[in-house]
């Protein structure tokens, strides 16, 4: 996608990033050098190419095949250095990061290992990128939820430096109820709450996920739509919405951007933010996904900085970080008059 200049951007905060999902194809090469790993692709050219998804699980598939390659501390460390190094230059100012202890503690890789590389980089991320960051522990709704629930034990224990924790992987077959208790146990130990939902599922998980789960926010939630009356709910309440229209539109839950509900979704008043999800496999981070639906949709300069202003407002920074966030945002678009 061709890069627009940052200062023709607004300021913003990224609120639905998998960190696991940032790892380009020149450090998955790296990594996998330094680790002794063998990758099914001869060159980083060749991975890319392979970036063409059929849905959600082909994504997937490929996603977990590329985390093979993060197995220490430094790896971790790394893949982080480099995320906020990219969205610096994007006009991020904060980034809430998701990161799936499962994925690694399957594989062998000490949980420790895990949350010190990416706490270590986080610490200095506001010093050295200028990014206010908070990190959040997701959890795979296709693995068991107990497993969940000890992994949470076991952050909660170590001290973990995570705001809240997160629902995510395949939604078809496996309802937000099902992790009720592991949600309840993070809402007990003060950590805030958000989920996939609707992204390739009905409206319904939506609406259990805010029941079931008390999910603060919801990430992806496309097909609210479907239901007037919980758009209805929504506003009202002011829920946060983290949508992901390219991620949408690659991983073919939605069959373009002209069609994609995001335009109604503003229309309706909620608090809808845009994000990248997983920004390599999409070709897409945070900035080029400002730049496509500013184009797909034509979207003023008020427009845009209503969404950047939605982001901080959905973030789970404390108010006075908020205003502070939205001041800047006005200040661009009062610079565009």
């Amino acid at each position: 996608m061709a890069a627009l200049l940052p200062s023709s951007r607004p300021p913003r905060a990224e609120l639905h990033v998998h960190l696991e999902g940032t790892l380009e194809p020149d450090l998955a090469f790296e990594l996998a050098a330094r680790n002794g790993v063998g990758l099914p692709y001869p060159d980083p050219a060749s991975l890319r190419a392979a970036y063409e998804f059929e849905d959600l699980q082909s994504f997937l598939d490929l996603y977990t095949a590329g985390m093979s390659v993060l197995r220490t501390e430094a790896d971790f460390a790394d893949l982080t250095r480099a995320y906020l190094a990219r969205v610096a230059r994007a006009g991020v100012r904060h980034a809430e990061i998701s990161f799936d202890p499962q994925a690694h503690l399957v594989r062998g890789v000490p949980l420790e290992a895990v949350v010190g590389g990416i706490a270590r980089v986080l610490e200095r991320s506001e010093a050295e990128h200028g990014i206010s960051t908070l990190l959040i522990a997701a959890f795979h709704r296709d693995r068991d939820s107990a497993e969940a629930l000890d992994v949470l034990e076991r952050l909660l224990a170590m001290d973990a430096p995570i705001v809240g924790v997160g629902l995510d992987n395949a939604e078809v077959g496996y309802p937000p109820r099902l992790f009720q208790d592991v949600f309840a146990r993070a809402e007990l130990a003060g950590l805030r709450r958000t989920a996939h939902a609707g992204e390739e599922g009905p409206a319904a998980n939506v609406r259990e996920a805010l029941d079931a789960l008390h999910a603060e926010r919801i990430d992806h939630g496309i097909s609210v739509v479907q239901d007037p009356g919980l758009v209805a709910r929504v506003v009202e309440q002011e829920v946060p919405f983290t949508v992901c229209p390219v991620s949408n539109v690659r991983l073919r839950a939605v069959p373009s951007l002209a069609e994609h509900p995001l335009p109604a979704m503003i229309e309706a008043g909620m608090l809808v933010s845009i994000n990248s999800d997983d920004p390599p496999y999409f070709d897409a981070y945070v900035d080029d996904v400002d730049d496509a639906v500013t184009a797909a949709y034509g979207l003023t300069r008020d427009q845009r900085a209503g969404l950047a202003a939605a982001s901080f407002r959905g973030s789970f920074l404390a108010q006075d970080r908020v205003d502070v966030h939205l001041a800047e945002v006005e200040a661009w678009r009062t610079a565009g008059a």
